[in-house]
Parts: structure tokens; sequence; C-alpha cells
């Protein structure tokens, strides 16, 4: 497989879609090196780190999971990028100049483009039907992925695998070594945790652990910003709402 994945439809809201983003090199540049010089500040990215198992590519949460949390790490992207806000469990944008990074232009852009809608909820459970695809393919285009074939030959399927192991399981070293410790975490990695937290990814980061860790997690995913407090909060709702749907189907 030499392409990245295509964006998912949606047809329920096509005018979303018109809004055209600067497009990356298609040519992938394979990530060298050691993880802490390779380590990406792109939330997304390191979520999606987190969410798969850093040598197979495998999930470790179920699929609507993985996706909120990544929708809801690509509007805290745009909130570290000084572009939107989080009032009131709505989306507020406050800079419309768009972001060097193509997704990130892109998000923004719808937002712009459906100013009635502004809904926090609404938007992750919009965002969440493309930003896995999306974000693999950013991810594929910097040289982070590549995709591989798994399973029988009738029943195979696309994984994709980090390039580099040490950069993909840094953010899962980094974390659970830090938590486990009871060292604060800096304001980046108190997102990252409360990303895990709300998707209920914390039983595997902290397996093992006591209680007292995991209270631990929660008290730094609370000295987050309020906005990011909010924005994690609409997130555990809905999360939470699709695992009683997932375990009732």
């Amino acid at each position: 497989m030499n392409t990245p994945p295509s964006g998912a439809s949606n047809d329920h809201a096509p005018h979303l879609y018109e809004h055209p983003a600067p497009v990356e090199p298609a040519r992938p540049v394979r990530a060298v090196g050691s993880a802490a010089a390779h380590t990406t500040t792109r939330l997304a990215d390191e979520f999606f780190y987190l969410a798969h198992d850093d040598q197979t590519g495998r999930p470790r949460l179920f699929e609507s999971a993985t996706a909120l949390g990544l929708a809801a790490a690509l509007l805290a992207e745009l909130y570290r990028e000084g572009r939107v806000t989080f009032e009131g469990r709505h989306v507020r944008v406050i800079n419309t100049v768009p972001p060097k990074d193509w997704l990130q232009h892109l998000v923004l852009d719808r937002l712009v483009a459906e100013p009635r809608h502004t809904a926090t909820r609404t938007w992750l459970s919009f965002l969440a039907t493309t930003a896995c695809e999306q974000v693999i393919t950013r991810m594929w285009q910097l040289g982070l992925l590549r995709p591989e074939q798994v399973g029988r030959l009738w029943r195979q399927r696309t994984v994709y695998v980090p390039t580099d192991v040490n950069t993909a399981a840094w953010s899962w070293a980094r974390l659970s070594f830090q938590l486990r410790n009871y060292q604060p975490l800096n304001a980046f990695d108190q997102v990252l945790a409360g990303l895990a937290l709300h998707t209920q990814l914390d039983p595997i980061l902290l397996d093992g652990t006591p209680l007292a860790v995991r209270a631990f997690l929660r008290h730094q995913g609370d000295q987050a910003p309020p906005p990011l407090r909010e924005l994690l909060a609409d997130l555990g709702a809905v999360v939470g709402g699709a695992v009683l749907s997932h375990r009732t189907s």
C-alpha cells in the first residue's frame, strides 16, 4: 500500500467539506534517530501512540473511544495554537488565522464554516468520524507510521505500525513513569493524561498500580486550564455513552 487512507464521507453535513486545507507532500520521510529527538508535540499524534501498541500498531481501545479521543486532541491542538477556547460546553473560535499544520487548518475551517453549531459534544462526535484517518494520514506523511497488512488472506486488514518503536513508546513510558512516581506533569502531558483518563485508557496505562496513582492521574488532569478541563469533561461524557452502546450492542 503506497497511499494514505482517504477521508471518510459524512452525508449529513457535506458542506463542511467544502473548505480545502493545504496538502502536505504525499511522499513520507521515515523518522530516524532517538525518541527524544523526534518526539512529536502534536497532541493527536501522541494520543494515537498511546491508544495503539507501539510494536504492532494494534488498538488498545475500541474504535469509537479512539476516534473521540483523537477528535478531542485535535480541538486541544487548536486551543494550544490560540485559535479556539471552550466555554460552557461550547467551542468558540477566537482567531481565524489558519495554522501552519494542514489538519489543524482543516478543523478550524470547519468550525468557522458552522458558527451556528458550537456544542463541544456535537463537534467531538462529528470530528470523530474522520479523525482516525486524518491523524493517520498526517503521521504517515511525516514518516511516523507505515501501513502493514495483517490477518489471513481472505480477512486481511491494514494496521499502521510505528516506524520507530522508541518514538512510539516514549509517550506511554513517559506518562506511566511520571504518574507511578507521583511526578507532576507539564502542561502538555496534563492534557495527554486527561485524554487517556477520559477515554478509559487509564486502567491499561496504570495496570498494577494502587488506587492512589489513579487519584494522582485525576489530580494532574485537573491542573489543566479550565477551558481544557471543560473539553475533557465533554469527552468523558461522549465516550461514556459510546462505551455503554458498545457493551449493549
